[in-house]
């Protein structure tokens, strides 16, 4: 599947690879790379039978209701992520590997296969084991999440602890998610708006994701997680909780439990990536999320998004 060959590339010490969260998705997402790339079609054919469901036809055909439940979603956009990478290294498009890898919640499994630390087999089971418990868990509780612009992390970190929700995302300067019991977003988002916020936008997502609300999720996790193995790779992870890099290959699995529960720090992400001497971010995915985040962190910053055969002209 072309994956095999991404370490044996040579480095380009300038440049990580970044992969998209829940959200990214859309109906009609890889079908063209199904059509026109024996590469593409291979990985979303097996990952139908690793997953014995057809991720391909929710993908392709939807209906968007399906395509929208957690644990379709989560496997549906790492699998799209993978066939549009191993398309782009297929047509020589991408030749080089990345200094470092990241992805955005969910995306850190696409970016941990995509570095060579787990399986294809590994990565996408577990998304959808993933997308199931964080379904239980927003089952059990109903909860919410509201992007909040313009207004500091400080003060929104100040307004969360009063009223009872948590900061989920910090995405760029002034675009910060929180999350928390329906109530506790709603009120929060007010206070928000009185002190200064530009904007409140209630999200539409299925709970209070990267919050304590996701504790029974992430203790499911951890023992499916005990089970799969995980290689050290030349590629280091940027981690969605600390934002830092790492590559000790015993971290992962903890990486991926915590953070279920804890916020992600995209914006500490992105400026570690520049201090390591990246000034270039490839996206393969579905859509530009993450292309749009990283030039409101630093408009310096290059970006380039493959997700689509369009996108390799």
């Amino acid at each position: 599947m072309h994956l095999e060959q991404i370490n044996e590339l040579p480095i380009n010490v300038n440049t990580a690879w970044v992969f998209p969260g829940q959200g990214a998705q859309h109906v009609g997402m890889g079908n063209d790379l199904y059509k026109e790339s024996s590469v593409a079609k291979e990985i979303f054919d097996h990952a139908n039978d690793i997953l014995d469901i057809n991720i391909s036809k929710i993908c392709f055909e939807g209906p968007e209701s399906d395509l929208t439940q957690t644990i379709n979603t989560q496997p549906a956009i790492v699998v799209h992520s993978i066939a549009a990478l191993a398309t782009s290294i297929d047509r020589s498009i991408t030749s080089n590997r990345p200094a470092l890898v990241a992805g955005h919640s969910l995306g850190e499994y696409a970016a941990l296969i995509a570095s060579g630390s787990i399986s294809f087999a590994d990565g996408i089971s577990l998304v959808r084991e993933r997308g199931r418990l964080m379904q239980i868990a927003c089952d059990a509780e109903s909860s919410t999440m509201s992007a909040v612009l313009g207004l500091d992390q400080e003060t929104i970190e100040e307004i969360c602890n009063a009223n009872g929700s948590s900061i989920c995302n910090i995405n760029a300067i002034g675009n910060i998610t929180i999350g928390g019991t329906v109530e506790a977003v709603k009120k929060s988002g007010e206070i928000a708006l009185e002190q200064g916020a530009a904007k409140v936008i209630e999200l539409s997502v299925a709970g209070a994701f990267h919050t304590p609300l996701m504790q029974s999720a992430a203790n499911g996790l951890k023992e499916a997680l005990s089970k799969v193995f995980f290689q050290n790779s030349s590629i280091p992870l940027v981690s969605n909780v600390t934002g830092l890099a790492i590559s000790d290959s015993k971290k992962f699995d903890q990486e991926l439990v915590d953070q279920v529960t804890n916020p992600v720090l995209w914006v500490n992400s992105v400026q570690t990536m520049q201090n390591n001497g990246v000034d270039t971010l490839i996206e393969f995915g579905p859509g530009k999320i993450l292309s749009g985040l990283a030039r409101r962190i630093d408009r310096a910053i290059t970006t380039r998004n493959i997700g689509t055969i369009s996108d390799m002209a």
